[in-house]
């Protein structure tokens, strides 16, 4: 995975980071272009490839530096709790929290789908898979009833956390209350009339 070169003296690797992630997160990776990012940190053109070969190269950092601080909260969140609805419920709150705070490498993870960058799509899925690993562990240490599809169970927690950015609104109720009713819904069976 060659992203980033090896750094030198005068190494501006965090702005270039931090401004690829704010202008990927308000305009898109395809409406972003590389003036567009090297203008915002006031440099030339072709400096912007000494430390990242092409666009995608520098969306797969971001995108990494994205998934990194996802997991660290959550890893952080769920240290020291044994019991494993808590756990799950901890890991719900610390990956709303993450991406419903204004920050612009989440929203690049939670926004940019792999598909719409197919000469990146490998190292995107790669990183969202390392991430979603935390989740299936979560998941697989649940008591549940024999027969419940852990993977789709999984799969849809994190479409319900991640959907949660288009509708959250800040005020109505917190990340951590959003959690608490998600995982409660998991652990209560849902009747159905007959």
């Amino acid at each position: 995975m060659p992203a980033v070169r090896a750094p030198r003296a005068d190494n501006r690797l965090p702005q270039i980071l931090d401004q690829a992630a704010r202008l990927f997160r308000a305009q898109g990776f395809q409406g972003t272009s590389v003036r567009d990012i090297v203008r915002a940190v006031d440099m030339l053109p072709g400096s912007l490839y000494y430390h990242f070969a092409t666009k995608e190269d520098l969306l797969a950092a971001v995108y990494a530096e994205g998934v990194r601080r996802i997991s660290a909260r959550v890893r952080a969140a769920i240290e020291g709790r044994r019991d494993p609805w808590e756990r799950l419920e901890a890991a719900c709150v610390a990956h709303l929290e993450a991406i419903l705070e204004d920050d612009d490498y989440a929203q690049v993870v939670i926004r940019v789908r792999p598909s719409d960058v197919p000469a990146a799509d490998r190292r995107l899925i790669a990183l969202r898979d390392e991430y979603e690993a935390l989740f299936a562990k979560l998941v697989q240490d649940l008591p549940l009833p024999r027969g419940v599809d852990r993977r789709t169970l999984r799969l849809m927690l994190l479409g319900a956390l991640n959907w949660s950015q288009t509708w959250y609104r800040p005020g109505r109720d917190s990340p951590r209350t959003i959690a608490r009713r998600f995982v409660l819904l998991l652990q209560s069976p849902l009747g159905k009339d007959t």
